[in-house]
């Protein structure tokens, strides 16, 4: 069997509608965010160019980069030209730890 990526990671409303920072967002800032979690998610990273990100994201540079505000940005880490996202980056390491339990556990049993 292939070792697959996750194909989803769990978003809890409460906690993103608890955080000021996003209820601070306007609306195209927190499209914004959603659109740059789903890449990182898929991606692991990036870019932090506004011009960049519009071309991977498929929207105008104008919106990105009129979107892509502090309180965005706030999400991620920006490290040599590309963001992450800390909190997808735990989630995958702990779905992938839950995986090599469970496969481990299937070599025993």
């Amino acid at each position: 069997m292939q070792n697959r990526k996750a194909p989803a990671f769990q978003e809890y409303a409460a906690e993103i509608l608890a955080d000021h920072r996003y209820r601070l967002m306007t609306f195209a800032e927190r499209g914004l965010l959603f659109s740059m979690r789903l890449e990182c998610w898929v991606n692991r990273k990036i870019p932090s160019n506004a011009g960049e990100l519009a071309k991977i994201l498929g929207f105008d540079a104008s919106e990105v980069g009129a979107a892509l505000s502090e309180r965005v940005k706030s999400f991620f880490v920006e490290d040599k030209g590309f963001f992450t996202c800390i909190e997808l980056d735990y989630y995958r390491a702990h779905l992938d730890e839950r995986k090599a339990k469970q496969s481990e556990k299937k070599k025993k049993g």
